[in-house]
């Protein structure tokens, strides 16, 4: 294995956390004897394509900076291929990181931790969901959740972390159950109508939001979480408990598990990591082993 390590950075993470984090990052790693080679794309596309150029020369590891976007992006890459992977989580949310016990917000620790996993040859096999050609980590969402993103990124202002707020609140105006089509593995294809249905492969997305708190990322199976038709009285008082992960206990969610899981519901958009995927219908997989995590 080559002693060169490639930090796929997004300076842009954690309002600009992920460039002021590469530094710490890639010093712990020189100090530990490796070569280190940064790549910023000029876009996502491009930043891949570097990222891919980087694993098929055949680097030490891919170490994504940045927060749950980035670590998706940087999956593209190296999924599948068997280059170890580490995480310097510094974005907002960093569900990833959580969901595999890794520093977060803390690039010196992160840093440190990579080199002395790369020492000792430490390594932690995970699974991640695929659907299509895309690979996921955490969890793949539709319904009111994808809705609210789908509204989100429409609106222009407010800024930030508010303008999902609003968007939120929009879409509990408008809350209505969604007519699907769920199968799981070679079940026949049920039609059911829920307010969301999530799979997860992680236990949380949106920055804590442990929607499938029980998942585990080594048993190739997925957690689907299903919020059965509900008022907007009952999400209310569902949705604080998402982030305990209590919420599989209220009588309107239900949780099955399966390796192989097909979604469809018109004018429904699945997002998987947070990041837009396409409209349903879906179909996703377990692939058991398929990343080399540094732990």
């Amino acid at each position: 294995m080559t002693s060169e390590i490639t930090l796929f950075v997004n300076p842009t993470a954690g309002r600009g956390r992920g460039a002021h984090a590469a530094r710490p990052a890639a010093h712990a790693l020189r100090e530990a004897g490796h070569q280190v080679r940064t790549v910023v794309g000029q876009d996502a596309a491009d930043a891949l394509a570097r990222a891919r150029q980087a694993v098929a020369g055949g680097t030490g590891a891919l170490v994504a900076v940045g927060g749950d976007g980035m670590v998706s992006l940087a999956l593209q890459a190296v999924a599948g291929t068997g280059i170890p992977f580490g995480v310097v989580a510094v974005g907002s949310g960093n569900d990833f990181a959580r969901a595999t016990g890794l520093p977060v917000r803390n690039p010196a620790a992160s840093g440190a931790a990579i080199a002395a996993a790369l020492r000792e040859g430490r390594t932690r096999e995970v699974d991640l969901g695929r659907t299509g050609e895309r690979w996921f980590g955490t969890v793949l969402a539709s319904g009111f959740d994808s809705r609210v993103n789908d509204r989100g990124n429409r609106m222009r202002w407010p800024a930030g972390r508010f303008r999902y707020d609003l968007a939120m609140l929009a879409e509990l105006a408008a809350l209505r159950p969604i007519p699907y089509r769920l199968r799981l593995d070679d079940a026949p294809e049920r039609e059911i109508e829920a307010t969301l249905i999530a799979v997860g492969n992680g236990t949380s997305y949106g920055g804590g939001m442990r929607i499938c708190a029980d998942a585990r990322m080594d048993d190739g199976l997925f957690d689907v979480c299903v919020v059965g038709p509900c008022s907007r009285t009952t999400l209310l008082r569902v949705f604080p408990r998402v982030y305990r992960g209590t919420h599989p206990s209220h009588p309107v969610v239900t949780v099955h598990r399966a390796a192989r899981v097909g979604l469809a519901a018109d004018g429904i958009t699945g997002y998987a990591d947070g990041e837009r995927v396409g409209p349903l219908p879906l179909a996703a997989r377990t692939v058991p082993r398929a990343l080399r995590l540094l732990v």
